[in-house]
């Protein structure tokens, strides 16, 4: 994990929300996900590390060492995310695959890393497997735009160090790690299924950034390139996986992450799953 904090204001990442929502929900939504006497909802950022009988994978690739950028949690950082992954047993150099779930400046910031005065791979010797849809979008940001200096300074450089593979809408591993699109967030989102000895998973990236739209699929944030087809995304996406085994694993969601999506009267709720 980069960090986790009581991070953005509730009606500026969900223009639609109601406090009302947000007040009936509190037996499930608080501690963990929502700071209920500042109206803020608890965004963490964090890196999925897989581990297969062949491959390691990295999952999204949180903010990153010091870039600018235009939020406070996120400008000039300088945190411990190489050091904390090796200690969990994973050197940059060990990683195979990276999968960015978008294109955005949380989910590709340690693509790259700074040497020399110059932003260079992170995992020297991985493929980074961006959405074919989001290359197609995102290389045409001018300077000013939304996502420009990520662009600049975490894909780019990528692209042409010859790393970047790009994918389309059925790309999988193998019979354990698929792609599953999920467009609207970004004309390219994609979630990552997980299939291992029976048992399954879905790492959602920002298809859902706080567990209140697994009650309220319709709400989409204002971060959203499409919010209509983000809209229609979720509300599928939920009613696939409500009452399923399947576990979910969100990219924003604070600890604990994984969880179940439960049925909850005429909604939904995420049933968290400790430990």
């Amino acid at each position: 994990m980069e960090f986790e904090t009581p991070f953005i204001g509730r009606q500026y990442a969900l223009p639609e929300s109601t406090r009302e929502v947000f007040d009936a929900h509190r037996d499930w939504l608080a501690p963990h996900f929502f700071d209920y006497s500042a109206d803020l909802l608890i965004f963490s950022f964090h890196t999925f590390i897989l581990k297969t009988p062949h491959h390691t994978i990295l999952v999204d690739t949180c903010v990153g060492n010091h870039k600018e950028r235009p939020l406070e949690h996120w400008h000039m950082r300088d945190g411990p995310y190489l050091e904390d992954m090796r200690a969990a047993g994973v050197a940059p150099e060990s990683v195979d695959y990276v999968m960015c779930t978008h294109l955005h400046a949380d989910h590709t910031g340690w693509n790259t890393r700074l040497r020399d005065g110059r932003w260079v791979p992170t995992f020297p010797n991985a493929k980074y497997l961006f959405s074919k849809d989001d290359w197609n979008f995102f290389q045409d940001l001018k300077e000013g735009d939304p996502g420009y200096a990520a662009l600049r300074d975490s894909v780019l450089p990528i692209m042409e160090a010859g790393q970047a593979q790009l994918v389309d809408k059925d790309f999988q591993f193998d019979d354990a790690v698929r792609v599953e699109p999920t467009p609207g967030h970004t004309p390219g989102h994609y979630a990552v299924h997980l299939s291992s000895k029976g048992r399954e998973g879905v790492l959602s990236g920002d298809l859902i950034h706080s567990p209140v739209q697994i009650n309220r699929p319709d709400w989409s944030s204002k971060f959203c390139n499409d919010p209509d087809r983000s809209r229609e995304t979720r509300i599928e996406f939920v009613d696939r996986y409500a009452d399923t085994d399947v576990m979910l694993f969100a990219a924003h969601f604070g600890g604990p992450t994984a969880g179940h999506i439960r049925a909850d009267g005429d909604a939904c709720k995420f049933q968290v799953v400790e430990g």
